[in-house]
């Protein structure tokens, strides 16, 4: 596989140097960009802490290796005409060298489910008169927490009667009230989404 990525790409075509954009595995954010030659990417792939050729220093620089913050590989590719890389990583810390997660000002992904989150964070606090989330919070942990549950019955009753429509409607709901619940409780779906990725890194490496 290291191989094989190795020498598909089209190293010639940019004096050796292959620009790597470097994604957060679990939000989809965009974290910085950073260039490999050979040496850095078989480096990358054989220690899984994502390692770039400096054009300033003139030599291979794993990032974090002065702050730290290092970046562990999940997964690389390249792209349709063999002369970029996209590359997969959790953070340890931020990215950028000024302390921010992204190099870039606005580095998120903007899926539907970032800006819903951010909408449901939004309506904590405000009139419960003026949307049912707003309601849910007022009413507090307990409703809120009965709703998960709820919705979560509806769910599994909705499958096991194998009604797909009323299953994606049941679904729906109960994907909705549990981001109410978890922002209620000041966590956020990413949360789930780091600890899942923690139990499946520990899972595959047990299995090694």
């Amino acid at each position: 596989m290291t191989d094989s990525l190795i020498t598909q790409l089209d190293w010639d075509k940019q004096d050796g140097l292959i620009p790597a954009v470097v994604q957060n595995h679990l939000s989809g954010k965009v974290l910085m960009l950073g260039y490999m030659d050979k040496a850095a990417l078989e480096k990358t792939l054989s220690s899984k802490q994502v390692t770039f050729f400096s054009r300033s220093k003139q030599r291979l620089w794993t990032k974090g290796e002065s702050s730290g913050h290092t970046l562990e590989l999940i997964a690389i590719d390249k792209d349709c005409d063999n002369d970029s890389l996209l590359v997969q990583v959790l953070p340890n810390g931020p990215t950028c060298h000024l302390g921010t997660e992204s190099c870039w000002k606005d580095g998120k992904s903007h899926s539907f489910i970032d800006n819903l989150s951010k909408l449901i964070a939004e309506r904590k606090g405000q009139d419960p008169k003026s949307s049912y989330t707003a309601y849910l919070f007022d009413r507090g942990t307990k409703r809120i927490a009965q709703k998960v549950g709820e919705e979560g019955l509806e769910t599994a009753l909705a499958a096991a009667t194998h009604d797909k429509p009323e299953l994606i409607d049941e679904a729906s709901d109960l994907l909705y009230h549990l981001l109410v619940l978890l922002e209620d409780q000041q966590l956020s779906l990413s949360d789930i989404t780091q600890n899942l990725m923690q139990r499946h890194l520990k899972a595959n490496n047990a299995d090694k």
